[in-house]
């Protein structure tokens, strides 16, 4: 069992950045490839971006060039790094993760958390 808790959301104006982080708990967590996904009011929830167990990432169209996902399996988190922020980009931001080493950006994954929110004002 993963436990995901993220962190680092927050309000910031259009240009701005934000760093998310997911911090993981389990001893499986460098064996996961995990994810971040958003959900916008009145929107389905989203893929946003997924970094594999080898480190490899893959993005949405909407925030390649602007987004970085980044893991540290030694600390157990995953981190998104959001640049360039704009109006569009608020939502409730997920972490998620498993069940496998690799993940293309569609299909389910194991594990989830909470969210944070993410507001950017114009």
């Amino acid at each position: 069992q993963v436990q995901l808790v993220e962190s680092g959301g927050g309000l910031v104006q259009a240009g701005g950045s934000l760093r998310l982080s997911c911090a993981a708990s389990g001893r499986t967590f460098s064996s996961y490839a995990m994810g971040w996904f958003r959900q916008a009011p009145g929107k389905e929830r989203e893929f946003v971006a997924a970094i594999n167990w080898s480190g490899g990432s893959t993005y949405a169209e909407s925030v390649k060039g602007r987004f970085t996902i980044s893991r540290d399996n030694a600390k157990n988190t995953v981190y998104l790094q959001m640049n360039s922020l704009k109006p569009e980009d608020t939502a409730v931001y997920y972490c998620a993760g498993g069940p496998s080493r690799y993940y293309s950006g569609s299909g389910p994954m194991s594990y989830w958390g909470q969210g944070t929110q993410v507001t950017v004002s114009s």
